[in-house]
């Protein structure tokens, strides 16, 4: 008899603080091990990294974390933020701008849209607002 693992998702508050991405990363990579899912950890990770980054750089406010099973050994990890602008380049196909090669920041997103199997934007209107940006991985 096969079994079906049940999906599920973990939600990390976080406040604005510079510690806040290496307790969230820390987290993910629990949540992972206890799924046995140890094998989209470096993927996921990155992901994750670049999007609390930006979500730290680029608000004033708390954020979020959630990680959730998309399905069988697939990860969707999306970061809540207050801010409601969706970064150039990430919502939507096409190119994401950058600076110069000699800028310092810029290339994040570039990383989760070259790592991620699919990612996405939204911009929230119900009492929560903010924006919500996510990427998916997974084996196969």
């Amino acid at each position: 008899m096969a079994t079906v693992s049940p999906p599920w998702a973990y939600t990390l508050q976080l406040p604005h603080d510079p510690r806040a991405p290496g307790i969230a990363r820390a987290t993910l990579r629990t949540v992972l091990a206890a799924h046995g899912l140890t094998g989209l950890t470096p993927t996921a990770e990155l992901l994750a990294s670049e999007l609390l980054t930006n979500a730290h750089l680029h608000t004033q406010g708390p954020y979020a974390l959630r990680i959730r099973s998309a399905e069988p050994d697939r990860l969707r990890i999306a970061v809540w933020d207050s801010g409601s602008e969706i970064p150039p380049g990430f919502g939507a196909p096409g190119p994401v701008p950058v600076g110069p090669d000699t800028a310092e920041n810029g290339r994040g997103l570039h990383l989760v849209r070259a790592c991620a199997d699919r990612w996405g934007a939204h911009v929230l209107g119900d009492v929560r607002g903010g924006k919500l940006l996510w990427a998916e991985c997974g084996g196969g």
